[in-house]
């Protein structure tokens, strides 16, 4: 039912993840990001509570894996779940239950880990951290470029209806929260989003910290 991916950039500092499913409205239950502290994936018939679990933990000074083999020893039914969990100096770690339905994988990679079930085959995560590790331009772009290359390796066994990206930075709130929650082409509509979104981000960084400083809304109406 999902695929999903969660990296660190080690110039910017930043963490990110993007995911899709054949459900609706993945990422507001799967996708988990604290400022300065990580980012997490909790998917396959979701505990949305499984996510913030590992990322206070990470607040608390426990180290990633650590963090992961807690919340498994801790929690029941977790025979059914997916975590993937990376801290903000870009440490790593996944877990996947026997109860995971249909064929699922994960893969770990420098700085990324990525994560499916019901797939078209066991190889498509694998080919999402190759494709974030080899790729270029700017850090959500490449996390995006992940999530595509997940797809083209066979992606889920039936069809994609929704999508997330979620990019955090140094403010306390995402530097982008993208959703697509129900489309019969999610992925595509989200990389025109990012299309239209990746020029501006620093903009409206800027008016909220400083809107003197801020660029014209261009807007109507806006002087």
């Amino acid at each position: 039912m999902t695929l999903s991916i969660a990296a660190w950039d080690e110039s910017s500092g930043q963490l990110g993840a993007a995911i899709s499913s054949s459900s609706i409205s993945v990422s507001s239950r799967c996708l988990h990001w604290r400022p300065g502290t990580g980012i997490a994936l909790s998917q396959n018939i979701t505990d949305p509570r499984l996510g913030p679990r590992m990322l206070a933990l990470l607040d608390d000074g426990v180290e990633v894996s650590a963090a992961i083999d807690a919340v498994a020893q801790s929690t029941p039914y977790i025979n059914f779940r997916q975590l993937g969990l990376i801290d903000s100096s870009g440490n790593t770690g996944l877990y996947t239950g026997d109860a995971v339905l249909g064929c699922f994988a994960s893969a770990e990679g420098r700085h990324c880990v990525a994560a499916g079930n019901l797939l078209a085959n066991e190889g498509v995560p694998a080919a999402m951290v190759r494709a974030f590790e080899n790729a270029s331009g700017s850090f959500g772009t490449r996390v995006l470029g992940a999530l595509v290359a997940g797809i083209e390796a066979g992606g889920e066994a039936g069809p994609v209806h929704s999508a997330g990206l979620l990019i955090g930075g140094e403010p306390s709130w995402p530097l982008a929260e993208l959703r697509i929650d129900w489309d019969q082409d999610p992925i595509a509509r989200m990389l025109a989003g990012w299309e239209v979104y990746e020029p501006q981000i620093d903009d409206y960084v800027t008016r909220a910290y400083n809107p003197d400083d801020a660029p014209s809304y261009g807007v109507p109406g806006d002087p």
